[in-house]
């Protein structure tokens, strides 16, 4: 059953970097929530505080170069000052990340098997067979064909269409309350693009799960979407649900972003159950 409320409340939240000048801010007191089964886009250009906010919500920055202020609550938890042990147990089982370039996610020299099965085990009590059996059964549901051979191979021997699957298998089978997905088709082709984004979709309504959906791409961000924040500069300057937004743009930075934008017509026009069937 979906939980009632927000999963994921962020509020006020300031990140700031020292640099040889002094104090620099990275991110100006935002606060936004996000709901279960629906998928919030964070848009701006490079630079924009996108990726930052990303980090700081996973408190992945290096707490010596940069300080972070305000609330980060996880179903009701406080993440920020939480401890590192507790951290790493809420990582990747009840808030995963899907990154832009997956060949950085999987270390080279281990199987995509052995990865797998020691992501599992390390937020489960499970034995190595189990979450082999686990980790194979999760592959099939992102239709990743022949999952079994894929356990024994290599990143390098998988497409980054593959590789960016094998990482929604793992964010699906470890049942996240929220996934964070940063740029994660921009290095695919529009087929695999399609691919990720019908993945991601079905995580959300199969399991209900919040997706914080981070891309300069307009035509992802309106082909998954329910709401949007725009952010520019470390701040958000506009808000609102995804029709809302390209259709009656306020700010004018928005404006601006969706008139520089190529042609979606033909690449967003069809839904994407009709686009892909694999």
């Amino acid at each position: 059953m979906v939980q009632s409320g927000p999963v994921l409340e962020v509020n006020g939240l300031k990140v700031q970097a020292k640099t040889p000048d002094g104090t620099a801010s990275l991110v100006h007191g935002i606060s936004f929530e996000l709901q279960p089964g629906r998928v919030l886009g964070l848009v701006g250009e490079s630079g924009s505080g996108k990726t930052v906010t990303s980090l700081a919500l996973l408190q992945l920055l290096d707490r010596k170069q940069t300080s972070i202020e305000g609330s980060i609550r996880l179903n009701g938890n406080e993440l920020i000052g939480m401890k590192p042990n507790a951290l790493q147990s809420i990582r990747g089982k009840e808030i995963g990340l899907i990154v832009q370039n997956p060949m950085n996610a999987f270390s080279p020299v281990a199987t995509i098997g052995s990865q797998f099965v020691e992501t599992i085990r390390t937020h489960s009590r499970m034995a190595r067979s189990e979450a082999a059996e686990l980790a194979i059964a999760s592959m099939e549901d992102v239709r990743l064909p022949n999952p079994a051979e894929l356990m024994r191979r290599y990143p390098f021997q998988l497409s980054g269409g593959m590789l960016q699957r094998v990482m929604i298998a793992i964010s699906m089978c470890l049942k996240p309350a929220v996934i964070i997905a940063d740029e994660p088709t921009t290095a695919l082709d529009a087929t695999n693009q399609l691919q990720v984004l019908r993945q991601l979709d079905r995580l959300r309504q199969s399991q209900g799960t919040a997706v914080l959906l981070i891309s300069h791409d307009l035509g992802v961000i309106a082909e998954l979407a329910d709401d949007v924040i725009v952010m520019q500069q470390g701040q958000i300057v506009e808000r609102s649900d995804v029709h809302t937004l390209f259709d009656h743009p306020k700010h004018e930075y928005t404006k601006q972003l969706l008139q520089a934008r190529p042609n979606l017509k033909s690449s967003v026009s069809e839904p994407l159950t009709e686009l892909v069937h694999a």
